[in-house]
């Protein structure tokens, strides 16, 4: 099957359950001869450009997930990368945590230097919107990341001890070992990045990351979640445990 045939089948798919989220009733062949008609189809990832830069001076964490990307709870389970994007003015780095449960993007931040306060910013937005939903990560918290010199960084270390979070180094070049984050980072610059560059710089890509954030977690149907949102998979599970989030507080 070819690429193209793939991110067809792929883009018809996911129209056709959101439409059907929507109380529209249509054939899901149906969408794919109307798409194929008007020439869409599904966003189709690029190669990868690896950005983990191994520092022998620091003492790594081991790897506790051992490639397992599951939980049984929101807040178990955090895994962290960073990317960067070519602008007109240079280089912006961007990097993300995800939560392994619903798959919902819970910090991220956007620099135009790659050094170990990308990593941390994104990690204290994630505390602090756990926080600000009525969710905090509590202790037993593992973040899993690479092995590159930010995540391995004394900064950093400490700033997780600091925070009760227990810190999940995986190997060098071994992409497997943070599957889900390299996932992430496909989905985000293969959805955004890539069809709407050229970008002019850190503003307009922070603006763009923000709102594609934002609507992963609360519009983009996650195959992986049983076709739904990441936000409301977390609804699903407070509703059936406590503490519930703050009504109208993301997550």
């Amino acid at each position: 099957m070819s690429t193209r045939t793939t991110s067809a089948s792929t883009g018809s798919r996911k129209v056709w359950r959101q439409l059907h989220r929507e109380g529209i009733p249509v054939a899901r062949c149906t969408v794919a001869r109307l798409m194929q008609g008007l020439g869409l189809q599904g966003a189709r990832r690029g190669r990868k450009i690896r950005t983990t830069i191994r520092d022998d001076g620091h003492e790594r964490a081991a790897d506790l997930l051992r490639r397992d990307f599951t939980a049984s709870r929101p807040n178990q389970r955090w895994v962290a990368d960073f990317t960067y994007v070519a602008t007109w003015s240079g280089v912006v780095y961007v990097a993300f945590v995800v939560d392994v449960f619903s798959r919902a993007i819970v910090g991220w931040s956007a620099s135009t230097s790659k050094r170990a306060k990308l990593v941390l910013d994104a990690v204290d937005m994630a505390l602090w919107r756990r926080d600000r939903a009525g969710t905090p990560a509590g202790p037993g918290l593992v973040h899993h990341s690479d092995a590159g010199s930010q995540y391995t960084s004394f900064a950093f270390t400490a700033h997780l001890l600091e925070a009760g979070i227990d810190a999940s180094i995986g190997t060098v070049g071994d992409a497997l070992d943070n599957a889900l984050m390299e996932s992430q980072i496909g989905l985000y610059k293969t959805e955004l990045i890539k069809p709407r560059r050229p970008w002019h710089g850190l503003a307009d890509v922070e603006l763009a990351t923000a709102e594609w954030a934002d609507w992963f977690n609360y519009q983009r149907l996650h195959t992986a979640i049983g076709h739904i949102p990441p936000h409301e998979h977390e609804i699903n599970y407070y509703a059936q445990h406590q503490p519930q989030p703050a009504a109208g507080v993301s997550v």
